[in-house]
């Protein structure tokens, strides 16, 4: 389970950081890591600061953008602050996090994802979330840098894991949830079926936010997408012009 947990940065600014984070990974049996377009990788200081740590850091794999680093993942977990203009599911404390995340991870990927230094995660790259958590630290001094932040995460993730691992007889697999990829393609025909339909009339709408969130929380599994998406294929054809008219 461990080793399908990925440590996502994105975008960041100080090579020193990736090191420390990597470190701070390491010390809980994580070694999956990938870097969205960061600044400056590979770099010396990164390296410096991973101390025993350099296997993770030197098997990170850097991408072009959020897509590319979690396509392939069932569960995405964006660390932010609650974002009342997105409605997407969200954690006000990881311990709950962690459980869930360690139950998809028995047989798929997952990640938690980490935003830059001082601006963290953009709306769109949370698009790509399944879910959000935060770390209820100080209200009056909630400061935590990066590698604190995977630290905390990674802890959670380890003690949810050694949790399951007691456990004597251990909870039913969940079903298998789709990939973020497989989402995005159903997102795609749900906006092309929404559109045909004179449904979606308003470019700006929050509409297909709160779609998404909905089906956030659903997690239907891999078989119900399917089916959902054999609903929109079979409205589509019946709203198809000619179709249903007999032939003369």
């Amino acid at each position: 389970m461990l080793s399908n947990i990925r440590i996502v940065l994105v975008q960041t600014f100080h090579p020193g950081n990736i090191g420390q984070a990597a470190r701070a990974m390491k010390t809980m049996g994580l070694g999956d890591l990938v870097l969205v377009n960061p600044r400056r990788f590979p770099d010396a200081e990164a390296t410096r600061l991973a101390a025993g740590a350099t296997d993770v850091v030197d098997n990170a794999r850097v991408v072009d953008n959020m897509a590319q680093a979690v396509d392939d993942c069932v569960q995405v977990v964006g660390a932010s602050a609650r974002l009342r203009s997105l409605p997407l599911p969200h954690f006000d404390d990881p311990e709950p996090m962690a459980a869930e995340l360690i139950a998809h991870a028995q047989d798929a990927p997952v990640a938690l994802v980490f935003g830059r230094e001082r601006s963290g995660l953009t709306n769109d790259e949370i698009r790509h979330c399944t879910h959000q958590v935060s770390i209820p630290a100080n209200p009056d001094y909630g400061v935590l840098n990066l590698a604190q932040a995977v630290q905390i995460l990674a802890y959670e993730a380890r003690r949810a894991w050694r949790h399951h691992q007691a456990s004597p007889a251990s909870p039913q697999t969940p079903p298998s949830l789709p990939t973020r990829d497989q989402m995005a393609h159903f997102e795609t025909h749900l906006h092309e079926a929404l559109v045909t339909s004179g449904f979606l009339t308003q470019p700006h709408a929050r509409t297909e936010d709160h779609l998404r969130a909905l089906f956030a929380r659903a997690q239907p599994s891999r078989k119900e997408l399917s089916i959902l998406r054999g609903v929109l294929s079979t409205l589509e054809q019946a709203g198809s012009p000619g179709h249903g008219k007999e032939s003369r």
